[in-house]
C-alpha cells in the first residue's frame, strides 16, 4: 500500500520527487506541481482507499453470510441496482444534485437485493439467494444496456466509463461525501463480525445458538448495501474487489475467524483498488482508463488461484486434527473391546492396559 501510494502521488505529468511530497501536502505549495498532488492525486488516493476497504469488507460480509466464497457484489444484483440507480437520471436528463446521487445508488442497491432476496425466499437457503443474485444481476445490466441504447453519444462515454469504475477527476467533495455512510457502516460491521463467525456453522446450528439465520441474512445484506452503494454512487462498480480482497485475508491468515479477517480484508480492498489504479492512470498516458477494468483483469485470476491453491499449513493441521487420524484414545479402545461380549470385563481391562502405554507416549508426544 505505501508503495503504491508513493507511485500514485509522484508518477504523472508533472512527476513529482518522493522527497517533494510532504512539502507539497503539508505546506500548501501553489506551483502547479503542489496544486495538483493536494487538489487531484491526494483526493484520488483517500477515495481509492475508502472504496477498497468498502468493497472488501463488504465482499467479506457477503461470502460468509452466505456460505459460499463466490458471493459478491456483482453477482447479487447490489452494483447493478445501484449503478442503475446513478445511471438512468443521467440519460432520463434529470438535473440532481450531487448529494442525491449515494441516496440513488442506495435506492437501487436495495432494489437489487430486495429483489433476489424475494426471489430467493427471503434469504432462506444461500445457493437460492447466490443463483437468484446472478439472474437479478443479469436483468438490471440488461436495463444498463437499455439506457445505454437511449443515451446520446456524450452521456454514452460518460455511463460506459462509470459502469467500468473510474476514479479519474474526482475530488474532495467526493470524498466528504462518503464520511455520513462511514459514521454507519463500521459500527455496523463491528456488531455483524460475531454474528457472521456463528453462520458458519450452517443454519441450524446457527439457530442452536440463539442466532436466527434468515434475519441475519437481512442484516448482512443490508450492511453490505450501505458499503457498497455510496462507492458505487462515487466511482461505479468497481469489478471484483469483493471478491479477491477476502480470499487474500483468508489465505494470509486460514486459522482465523470472519472477526479477524474482517479488517483485513478492508486492508486488502484498499490495497487492490491503489495498485490497479496506477496501471490505470499511467498505462496509455495521456488516456485514462478505468480502474475497475485492471481489478477485474488481474482479480479474478487471483481470486481462482488463491481458491484453488489454499495454504499448504491448513491442509496439514486439517489432516492433523485430533480424532480424523492417529491411534484410539483408550475409551474408545475399553469400548469396542468390551462390546465383543466374549471375554467379558477382563478382556476390556486387558486391552486397555495393553493400549495404555503407548496411547499416553502418543499423548506426550502431541502435547510436546
Amino acid at each position: 500500500m505505501a508503495a503504491a501510494s508513493v507511485c500514485a502521488l509522484c508518477l504523472g505529468t508533472p512527476y513529482v520527487p518522493p522527497h517533494r511530497l510532504a512539502g507539497a501536502v503539508l505546506d500548501g505549495d501553489t506551483t502547479l506541481a503542489g496544486i495538483v498532488v493536494t487538489e487531484l492525486r491526494v483526493p484520488r488516493l483517500v477515495l481509492a482507499l475508502i472504496a477498497g476497504a468498502c468493497l472488501g469488507a463488504a465482499g467479506l460480509v457477503l461470502q460468509e453470510a452466505l456460505r459460499n466464497p463466490l458471493a459478491v457484489p456483482e453477482m447479487l444484483g447490489v452494483s447493478s441496482g445501484a449503478a442503475l440507480g446513478v445511471a438512468a437520471p443521467l440519460v432520463l436528463a434529470l438535473s440532481l444534485p450531487a448529494v442525491v446521487q449515494p441516496l440513488l445508488a442506495l435506492g437501487g442497491a436495495v432494489l437489487g437485493g430486495g429483489l433476489t432476496l424475494l426471489a430467493a425466499g427471503l434469504g432462506r437457503s444461500p445457493s437460492a439467494v447466490l443463483l437468484t443474485g446472478a439472474a437479478v444481476a443479469a436483468a438490471l445490466q440488461a436495463a444498463l444496456l437499455v439506457l445505454m441504447v437511449m443515451a446520446d453519444q456524450l452521456d454514452l462515454q460518460l455511463i460506459y466509463r462509470y459502469l467500468l469504475g473510474s476514479l479519474s477527476a474526482r475530488t474532495w467533495d467526493d470524498v466528504t461525501g462518503l464520511w455520513p455512510w462511514l459514521l454507519v457502516a463500521v459500527p455496523a460491521l463491528v456488531l455483524c463480525a460475531p454474528v457472521l463467525s456463528v453462520m458458519r456453522l450452517g443454519d441450524e446450528d446457527a439457530e442452536a445458538l440463539g442466532v436466527r439465520a434468515q434475519r441475519a441474512r437481512l442484516a448482512a445484506l443490508a450492511v453490505a448495501v450501505v458499503l457498497i452503494a455510496p462507492v458505487t454512487a462515487v466511482c461505479g462498480p468497481v469489478a471484483w474487489v469483493g471478491f479477491l480482497a477476502p480470499h487474500l485475508a483468508r489465505w494470509f491468515a486460514p486459522a482465523s475467524g470472519a472477526v479477524r479477517w474482517l479488517p483485513w480484508a478492508a486492508v486488502w480492498g484498499a490495497v487492490v483498488v491503489t495498485v490497479a489504479d496506477v496501471p490505470a492512470r499511467l498505462a496509455l498516458a495521456p488516456v485514462e482508463t478505468p480502474a475497475g477494468a485492471w481489478t477485474a483483469l488481474l482479480g479474478v485470476p487471483a481470486g481462482i488461484a488463491l481458491m484453488r491453491s489454499g495454504r499448504p499449513g491448513r491442509r496439514n493441521r486439517r489432516t492433523a486434527a485430533p480424532g480424523s487420524a492417529g491411534p484410539p484414545g483408550p475409551a474408545r479402545v475399553a469400548t469396542a473391546a468390551g462390546g465383543r461380549g466374549t471375554h467379558g470385563a477382563d478382556a476390556a481391562v486387558g486391552t486397555t492396559t495393553a493400549t495404555g502405554a503407548s496411547v499416553e507416549a502418543t499423548g506426550r508426544e502431541e502435547a510436546r
